[in-house]
């Protein structure tokens, strides 16, 4: 071996004494930690815009399978205000018969839809939800609306007449969301900001997609899906469900049964007899909602992009492509909040009634219902200058109500038998 005279060590080893050979050393050392570092971030980067990439093209393409109709409503615009928490100023904040808005709570009104029928322009809805997202007291509220209330719809038909009295749900074989909306908003005073209407099918996509869902069903709710499903030719077996009262585990359809569940009473199947109504089927409506948001919580990625793709052409709305986007972007923020409901009319605020023929739930306060319903959906923010126990009707109730109290004094002794049994 080579001898440099300095210590017996070869200059060109590693560990040379020589100043100039350490730091050659120090900078070959340097350039292989650093080189491989880079070249991971390179490739890590790559990947991450390669997926966020193909993620922003598979969230446009689903995005634009969603029907977008507009139908004039200039209500909030979903923006970072309705996810702020700061204290800003309430729209409306008086007692004048205008249409009660804050900007940190957005109304959304869904329609659940049948399929339109051969012969038929529009689809039917016994489903009107109104999903309200409070960004002030951070919370969502559901509010169901009875089919059978009656209302004034405001508006003329195709031939020029009014349509004045009817069931709140005719309002929308009429004229579809544009006209329940309207209708919804001249009865009950809330203004509704956007609407989304859903298949029925919709729905058993949704969990399915999504691996059933787990409800706590009685033995009536257990008989009813069994029945409607074997009745309808959907399964073979009489009796598909088998498990005891309690949780049960539900595929999409047999949770769809279970939402529209209101009981069950035909002369043709007299063998069959379950007892229910429509309050008991609104209840269920808004369970199903809850238990899917909840199920959505542990939902991932591949699945939320499944279920937009899959149902996506299955929904008209007029949230448009930016609004949608915010509100995906917030909805784990959304998803953490807490659940309220309600439902319309008030437990102890109504009558049942005739009108045309037909079994119909007649408000008997349209002052406290309007006022609760404000006091659910903006709690203090909006409602502070409302009567504390309202008592007179303001000059706009008294144009849109004063038709219904010439039909408030006909009752039956059968009307709420006969709404019980689910003939009407």
């Amino acid at each position: 071996m080579m001898n440099n005279g300095r210590g017996g060590k070869d200059s060109n080893e590693i560990y040379s004494y020589s100043p100039q050979a350490k730091k050659a050393a120090r900078k070959a050392a340097k350039k292989k930690m650093n080189f491989p570092w880079k070249g991971t971030v390179a490739v890590v980067l790559s990947v991450l815009l390669c997926f966020s990439g193909i993620g922003m093209i598979i969230f446009y393409t689903t995005v634009n399978s969603i029907n977008f109709k507009d139908i004039g409503n200039n209500g909030n615009v979903v923006s970072s205000q309705n996810v702020s928490t700061g204290s800003s100023d309430i729209t409306t904040d008086t007692y004048t018969g205008e249409l009660l808005n804050d900007h940190k709570v957005l109304n959304v009104m869904l329609f659940g839809e049948d399929s339109v029928k051969d012969g038929e322009t529009q689809g039917r809805s016994d489903t009107m939800l109104l999903l309200s997202i409070d960004n002030r007291q951070k919370k969502l509220k559901l509010t169901s609306y009875m089919r059978d209330m009656l209302v004034t719809i405001p508006g003329n038909n195709a031939a020029g007449s009014p349509y004045g009295l009817d069931k709140l749900n005719a309002s929308y074989t009429y004229g579809g969301p544009e006209l329940a909306i309207k209708t919804v908003e001249t009865n009950f005073g809330v203004k509704i900001d956007r609407y989304a209407v859903v298949d029925f099918e919709s729905f058993k996509s949704i969990i399915d997609c999504l691996g059933g869902l787990d409800i706590e069903l009685t033995q009536d709710e257990i008989d009813y899906i069994n029945w409607q499903t074997y009745l309808n030719g959907q399964s073979d077996l009489r009796y598909e469900i088998t498990d005891a009262p309690g949780v049960v585990h539900l595929n999409g359809r047999q949770a769809l049964w279970y939402a529209r569940d209101r009981g069950y009473q035909d002369p043709e199947h007299p063998e069959v007899v379950i007892s229910g109504d429509d309050f008991d089927r609104t209840t269920r409506q808004r369970n199903m909602i809850k238990t899917l948001m909840t199920k959505f919580k542990s939902a991932n990625l591949a699945q939320i992009v499944k279920i937009v793709g899959e149902i996506g052409p299955m929904i008209t709305t007029n949230l448009k492509k930016d609004e949608i986007t915010t509100l995906v972007a917030n909805s784990l923020t959304y998803l953490s909040y807490d659940e309220d409901e309600f439902s319309l009319p008030l437990e102890d605020g109504f009558e049942y009634g005739w009108y045309k023929e037909q079994s119909v739930l007649m408000v008997n306060d349209w002052d406290r219902t309007r006022y609760e319903l404000a006091q659910f959906i903006f709690e203090g923010s909006v409602v502070q200058n409302y009567p504390t126990s309202p008592t007179t009707s303001s000059s706009n109730d008294t144009n849109v109500y004063s038709q219904q109290d010439n039909y408030y004094n006909q009752e039956d002794d059968n009307v709420q038998n006969d709404y019980n049994n689910g003939y009407y």
